[in-house]
C-alpha cells in the first residue's frame, strides 16, 4: 500500500483542526500533540510545536506503507532500474522507518500505517496534496516512480510531474530554485464555488485565482492568522487546485 501522509508542524493546532474539518476532513486519530485527519483521498497529520520555533509551520513530506520491509524491498528494486538512490530502513525518532533519499540531498521517510483510512465523513472530493520543490524535477519523479506512485498526466508538458498514491492522496514535483524543500496543498475534484461558500460562510478568508489550466481557491493559513508563527517560510496561505482533467 502507499497513502500520502505528510506532517504538518504548528502551534496552532485548534486553528487547524477548524480549518481542516471545514475543509472536509475527518479526524481519525487525536493524541493530543498528534492528530490525523483523512481526506476523501489521503491523510494529513499535525504535530504539536513551539510557538516561534524553526519547525512551527513547516510541513515535511511523507508517505504511510504496510509493510516497511516488503516496501523498501520493492523501491529497492525499482531504484536499480530508475537510478535512484536505494530505500534504507531505519530506526528514527518517531520508531521504525524507511528512508528514501533524492539525488537533490530531499529525503523523507516511509511509516507504517497504523491503521485503515477513516474517510466515511470526509468530503469525497477532497485530497491531500504534497509537493516536491527541487532543481532536479525528473530525478525526483524517478525517486516517487521507485515508491510506487502512480504517473498521472498533466495538460501542461512544462518541467513538473504528478503522481497518485494507489490508497490515496497525490504527490507534485516541481522545479523550485535552492534547496529542495516540501510544500502543502489540497485538490478539489467538485464545485470549487460550493466550498468556497462553504469556507467564508465558516468565518474563513478564501480568494479564487484564474490560472492557465485550471482555478485555484486560496485559505488563509492558520500559522499566520494574527502574529506569524516563524519566519518568511510560512505561506500566507493555503491551496486547494481544481482537479485538472488528464
Amino acid at each position: 500500500m502507499l497513502r500520502v501522509r505528510p506532517i504538518h508542524f504548528t502551534s496552532r493546532m485548534e486553528p487547524w483542526e477548524r480549518l481542516l474539518t471545514d475543509l472536509g476532513l475527518a479526524k481519525a486519530t487525536d493524541d493530543g500533540s498528534w492528530r490525523e485527519f483523512d481526506a476523501g483521498s489521503g491523510r494529513l497529520a499535525l504535530h504539536q510545536a513551539e510557538a516561534g520555533a524553526a519547525e512551527d509551520g513547516s510541513t515535511v513530506f511523507g508517505v504511510e506503507v504496510g509493510d516497511l520491509e516488503e516496501f523498501a524491498r520493492r523501491t529497492n528494486e525499482a531504484s536499480a532500474e530508475t537510478g535512484t538512490a536505494p530505500a534504507e530502513l531505519v530506526r528514527a525518532d518517531h520508531g521504525d522507518s524507511c528512508r528514501i533519499m533524492g539525488a537533490d540531498g530531499f529525503s523523507f521517510f516511509a511509516d507504517k500505517a497504523a491503521h485503515g483510512a477513516n474517510g466515511a465523513d470526509a468530503d469525497p472530493a477532497l485530497a491531500v496534496v504534497e509537493v516536491w520543490f527541487t532543481e532536479d524535477a525528473a530525478a525526483a519523479a524517478n525517486t516517487l516512480r521507485s515508491i510506487g506512485a502512480r504517473f498521472r498526466p498533466v495538460p501542461d508538458d512544462d518541467e513538473t510531474a504528478d503522481f497518485t498514491a494507489k490508497n490515496g492522496g497525490v504527490l507534485m514535483v516541481r522545479v523550485g530554485s535552492g534547496p529542495a524543500r516540501s510544500g502543502l496543498g489540497f485538490e478539489y475534484d467538485g464545485d470549487l464555488d460550493t466550498l468556497r461558500d462553504r469556507l467564508a460562510a465558516a468565518g474563513h478568508d478564501v480568494s479564487m485565482t484564474e490560472e492557465a489550466f485550471g482555478r485555484t481557491l486560496h485559505v488563509a493559513n492558520p500559522d499566520v492568522a494574527g502574529e506569524p508563527a516563524s519566519g518568511s517560510h510560512v505561506p500566507p496561505t493555503l491551496w486547494v487546485s481544481a482537479r485538472r482533467p488528464a
